[in-house]
């Protein structure tokens, strides 16, 4: 730590209570009183270094030679800072530091200790050893870390600007080229690989200096003055991913909600830190939000997400939420599904998690993406994959991610129709390669839901394409009772349809490689290729066959399905059936015995019938 020595005399203040007494033998002659402090000291020195000491003392003149008294409440630095400038007036030996440099090189302006009151006077000595102090990573922070408690006065005298300037120039600047950091923290990982032999280090191979060598360092920093710093390197052209880093370190430090953890410890002492109020973090969190990088993609979506998550625990302010939405949103493809499971905060709550928060996340996804899916909702050109809009790809990892959302959620009796309905259209269709996840969301509602009506059931069924049904999902839906008849009819219509697609197919394999054994053909084939053409064609053939048995099935299956539909229509028409017969069958039966009757009756010379 650097240090400048003044003055060469040897103590002669001592200390008695509140109260500060030379012990030259004069009496003194004017007392300065500092808050409690008092200083009883003597006119000549103090005068002859200070202006406005000898202008104070002028004012205060007694004619009758009483003990002057002076009040210097508004000293920067207070008492402690006095001490110094006493001593240097009377020649005493101090020692400048980068700990009460500033404080002692605002109290020496305020005072006017300029060189028209004395050669190399305090202002000098105080301004030559700032400009040593800039020169060192560690004592510029610790110099920058005591502007706050004589704030106003370091402003006026640039002394903060300057201090952040020194700390923007040195991190942003390359470690390799200008051997800093200068910091104790990192220099005990640089050495600590080192080997040492008498004392001293045999190490001639330095250790490689990580980007974020100076997070920790100027985390220290109260958050007006990290704000500033960050302007700072932001101006001094630090990468955007280096900014976030630090921004990520300062938020983790200081808004306890954010770690897993429910003690807030300090590392390195092992004393426990006072947390900070509800209001602080929120306060603080708000903040950072609003100096973090636009750039997308260089803060990570987990961070952002616990970002989030905690700002509905601190109750933020709204525009801090939507800020956060609005960047979750535009990289919403890198998120996962744990993350984004965040529970309602509120009392009035109907669903376990926040359905509408994540329908708002995802609309800002989505909105970035629609001049292309207006275009085409069905195919996405490669033109159109440009910056700006997400691409294929993009698009189906995050419909991936609803589906496997809204499966989570679904079970949730709470659960309105619409919301599940609004969350699972707002991906298009393009974006869905296969519907077995969406298929499976939609089973899980229908199974916690059994109160839909059958309207109800058949909108939400719209939400899945039977045609990208696997084979595995297909089977399923088609013994699903949970589903309409309509899309079990659909499902087995469109597997009956990709089943005669591969039949063909084959078929047409088999006919060509038929022709390919011709000998007339243009490539004539060799007779172990016949043979092998041969085998292959006998096995296609037997696959054809376990398709057609497959196909089969199906159809039984199918035909079951709609006569256990069926069955109780089928019974009563049957029951109604059967009766109309039966006394059909007696009324013909009486008819026949009344004409047999007649028949007799004719015989002997009646009418009959």
């Amino acid at each position: 730590m650097a240090f400048m020595k003044l003055g060469s005399k040897s103590e002669a203040f001592y200390r008695d209570g509140q109260s500060w007494h030379c012990i030259s033998g004069l009496q003194s002659d004017v007392t300065i009183e500092i808050g409690e402090m008092s200083f009883h000291l003597h006119k000549f020195p103090l005068l002859s270094r200070s202006g406005r000491l000898e202008k104070l003392m002028g004012e205060s003149h007694s004619v009758d030679g009483s003990v002057c008294a002076l009040q210097l409440g508004q000293l920067p630095g207070g008492a402690k800072a006095f001490e110094l400038v006493a001593k240097f007036c009377y020649g005493v030996k101090i020692e400048l530091t980068s700990m009460n440099v500033v404080s002692l090189r605002c109290a020496a302006e305020y005072l006017q200790m300029n060189e028209e009151y004395g050669e190399g006077n305090l202002i000098a000595q105080t301004e030559a050893f700032l400009n040593e102090v800039f020169r060192n990573w560690t004592d510029t922070i610790k110099a920058l870390e005591t502007c706050e408690e004589v704030l106003p006065h370091a402003e006026e005298l640039h002394i903060v600007s300057r201090c952040i300037h020194s700390l923007a120039m040195k991190a942003c600047a390359d470690p390799k080229l200008f051997n800093w950091p200068v910091s104790g923290s990192n220099e005990t990982g640089r050495t600590s690989g080192a080997s040492l032999w008498n004392g001293i280090c045999t190490s001639t191979k330095p250790q490689p200096v990580s980007v974020d060598w100076w997070f920790e360092d100027v985390s220290f920093l109260s958050l007006p003055l990290y704000k500033r710093l960050i302007q700072a390197v932001e101006e001094g052209g630090m990468t955007p991913e280096n900014i976030a880093g630090a921004l990520v370190f300062y938020a983790k430090k200081y808004i306890p909600q954010m770690n897993r953890q429910s003690s807030f410890k300090n590392l390195k002492s092992g004393s426990t830190i006072s947390i900070p109020s509800e209001a602080d973090q929120r306060a603080l969190l708000e903040e950072i939000v609003e100096i973090l990088p636009n750039q997308n993609g260089v803060i990570h979506t987990r961070f952002l997400l616990r970002l989030l998550r905690t700002a509905m625990v601190l109750q933020s302010s709204p525009s801090c939420r939507e800020n956060l939405e609005r960047r979750v949103g535009l990289q919403l493809d890198q998120a996962a599904l744990e993350d984004l499971l965040i529970p309602n905060m509120g009392y009035s709550v109907e669903t376990l998690y926040d359905i509408d928060c994540f329908q708002r996340i995802l609309d800002h996804f989505v909105s970035i993406d629609q001049p292309s899916a207006a275009a085409s909702p069905c195919i996405v050109e490669e033109s159109q994959l440009m910056e700006g809009t997400h691409s294929l790809t993009s698009m189906t990892m995050v419909a991936n991610l609803v589906d496997a959302y809204l499966s989570d959620v679904a079970a949730d009796v709470n659960l309105k129709f619409p919301k599940f309905q609004s969350l699972a259209a707002a991906v298009p269709d393009y974006a869905r390669p296969l519907s077995d996840g969406i298929y499976r969301a939609i089973d899980i509602y229908l199974k916690a839901h059994p109160w839909l009506t059958d309207s109800e059931r058949e909108q939400i069924c719209r939400l899945m394409n039977c045609q990208k049904l696997s084979l595995e999902a297909s089977t399923h839906a088609a013994q699903n009772e949970r589903l309409p008849l309509r899309v079990i009819v659909q499902v087995l219509f469109f597997e009956q349809m990709r089943l005669r697609t591969s039949i063909s197919g084959w078929f047409f394999v088999s006919d060509n490689l038929e022709n390919s054994q011709n000998p007339n053909s243009v490539l004539g084939l060799s007779k172990n290729d016949g043979l092998d053409r041969g085998s292959g064609i006998e096995d296609m053939r037997e696959r054809v066959t376990d398709l057609e048995k497959e196909c089969q099935s199906m159809k039984k299956e199918f035909h079951k399905l709609v006569k256990t539909k069926r069955s109780w229509n089928i019974f009563c028409r049957r029951k109604s059936n059967y009766v109309n017969a039966k006394s059909s069958e007696q009324s013909d039966t009486k008819t026949q015995q009344q004409c047999a009757n007649g028949h007799q009756h004719h015989e002997n010379g009646d009418l009959g019938c």
